[in-house]
């Protein structure tokens, strides 16, 4: 096979009013897309790992889209390694409703999850510890941290070291100062977050190497949505529900209060969280109301 100079592959780290920015091994590469994306619906987004055909030294074309990994919507991001929730101790309280729908989505998407409780200096050590043995219980990892202590920190960045990861979490949870701690960066206010058009400042995606790792500066991903997902495959989305598997009286049992379902003696006994068995009624209640033609999938 003839190697074609003109074609170099890089991963898509910026996306602004329809340029892309491509970082390979020797540069950055501002382009366009071609229009058959748009004839094929699909979209380059943040994180792609594309070909592109250069029409001079540092710019060029996105000719080819590589098959992702994973992605998600609203903001857009492609190949993502790890999703670290952030969750405040106090001011404001955890929503573990949303979390909840996060770790779902997450995992339906075949993205690593941890459970980063920030704020812990706001917080009694058994408040703490009481939100972090909710999720624990259910096998994800947990770090208490704190972004005016820096407590957590030296964890987090072991984690999401080599990896790609996005970080998501309420507004007022201090997701970006404890992400200024984490990778040095100020995501907020630097120039590396904010384009400036006329006298609005507009937030967009970017990826950025930090901390040894891959990280998705984005406006945030708390309006994700888990509307793809059936109701009757909700189950295997909790982990601590799906280890039950095959230990319910009726193998149709949904897990909504049925005669002999296992999951619901687990919640009883307190092996499940009762704070995530109503994360998973609600969220099993909300999908039974989509139909499959309104679903995104």
């Amino acid at each position: 096979m003839i190697e074609n100079k003109n074609v170099v592959t890089g991963r898509i780290i910026k996306g602004i009013g329809g340029f892309y920015y491509v970082k390979t091994d020797d540069a950055i590469i501002e382009c366009r897309a071609r229009g058959k994306f748009r004839k094929d619906e699909l979209s380059p987004i943040v994180g792609d790992i594309v070909d592109v055909t250069l029409s001079g030294e540092s710019t060029g074309q996105v000719s080819k889209i590589h098959e992702r990994k994973n992605f998600l919507i609203r903001p857009g991001v492609a190949n993502v390694d790890m999703l670290v929730l952030v969750s405040a101790a106090k001011s404001p309280l955890p929503d573990m409703l949303l979390i909840d729908k996060l770790l779902v989505i997450a995992k339906s998407r075949g993205i690593d999850s941890v459970i980063c409780l920030n704020k812990t200096d706001l917080a009694s050590l058994d408040e703490a510890q009481n939100f972090m043995s909710v999720y624990e219980k259910a096998s994800y990892p947990c770090i208490m941290a704190s972004a005016k202590t820096g407590e957590g920190v030296g964890e987090i960045q072991k984690l999401i070291k080599g990896k790609t990861v996005a970080f998501a979490g309420l507004s007022g949870v201090g997701k970006s100062s404890l992400l200024k701690r984490i990778t040095g960066v100020d995501l907020e206010t630097g120039d590396v977050s904010k384009i400036q058009r006329g006298k609005h400042t507009t937030r967009h995606v970017e990826l950025i190497s930090a901390a040894d790792a891959l990280v998705f500066d984005t406006p945030g991903f708390s309006r994700l949505e888990a509307d793809e997902i059936r109701a009757d495959e909700l189950w295997q989305y909790f982990p601590e529900i799906a280890s039950l598997k095959g230990e319910c009286k009726f193998r149709t049992c949904n897990h909504i209060g049925e005669k002999g379902c296992a999951v619901k003696e687990a919640v009883d006994s307190g092996a499940i969280s009762q704070s995530r068995y109503e994360s998973y009624t609600t969220l099993y209640g909300r999908l039974k109301e989509i139909k499959d033609w309104e679903r995104k999938d």
